[in-house]
């Protein structure tokens, strides 16, 4: 994307591509993204979003508003989205990735490509899916995942998503990598779980890529030290 390092562009409203960083939040994203614009522009204060979390375990796009462009960050969060997802069938974790420790581990030598194309087909299209304990959805007022920490139960109401795109990349067993494209409200833990499920085993989530929000491209994007270093570059001029 073209963008103008100036202090007019920035508040009159730019649109940053960020490839996140592993381990950081989103809100990571944006207040770095925040703290720069004021160190190198001078900006006292501007508006800074981002459209759309992605969990600190997963790296990827995430589309950053800034200024008056905040305003039109809704339109960006009810794109479709494209992942890339590395699941371990034969365990499960609480948190469906590894954010918790394995809970309970199951048998998956049985697993063959019969059982795993049929699982594939069964959870594509338009599904129910129940998102993970570990989410940032409410509950009574609530975070679930504040209440998932502390060892409460939390049930969650299964939702419709649709799986536009489900593919096998790589297949090792117990080791799965799929391409996936899905609707808004997708949880791609919650996928991983679903796999196990269907296979009669057990699974989680290892890794996650973002690649795609609607047509914004994870290759298109810059990292957060790219942006810092056009930044500084920029008020050196």
């Amino acid at each position: 994307m073209n963008i103008e390092y100036t202090e007019e562009r920035f508040r009159e409203g730019q649109v940053l591509l960020i490839n996140k960083p592993l381990e950081w939040t989103s809100f990571d994203v944006v207040n770095k993204i925040r703290l720069s614009l004021k160190r190198y522009l001078g900006i006292k204060k501007i508006k800074v979003g981002h459209a759309g979390t992605l969990d600190p375990l997963a790296t990827g796009l995430v589309i950053v508003c800034t200024g008056r462009g905040t305003k039109q960050i809704d339109q960006y969060l009810g794109m479709d989205k494209q992942y890339i997802a590395d699941v371990q069938f034969g365990a499960t974790t609480p948190s469906f990735d590894l954010e918790t420790e394995a809970d309970k581990h199951f048998p998956h030598e049985h697993i063959n490509d019969e059982l795993l194309n049929s699982a594939i087909e069964k959870l594509s299209g338009e599904i129910e899916q129940v998102p993970p304990m570990f989410s940032a959805l409410k509950v009574n007022g609530r975070k679930a995942y504040d209440l998932a920490r502390q060892g409460k139960e939390v049930e969650l109401k299964a939702r419709k998503v649709c799986i536009n795109e489900l593919k096998v990349m790589k297949w090792n067993n117990p080791n799965l990598k799929i391409d996936v494209g899905c609707t808004k409200g997708t949880y791609i833990r919650s996928l991983a779980r679903d796999l196990g499920y269907e296979v009669d085993s057990g699974a989680h989530l290892t890794g996650l890529i973002r690649t795609r929000i609607g047509p914004y491209l994870l290759s298109d994007s810059m990292s957060i030290e790219e942006f810092e270093k056009n930044l500084a570059t920029f008020a050196t001029k």
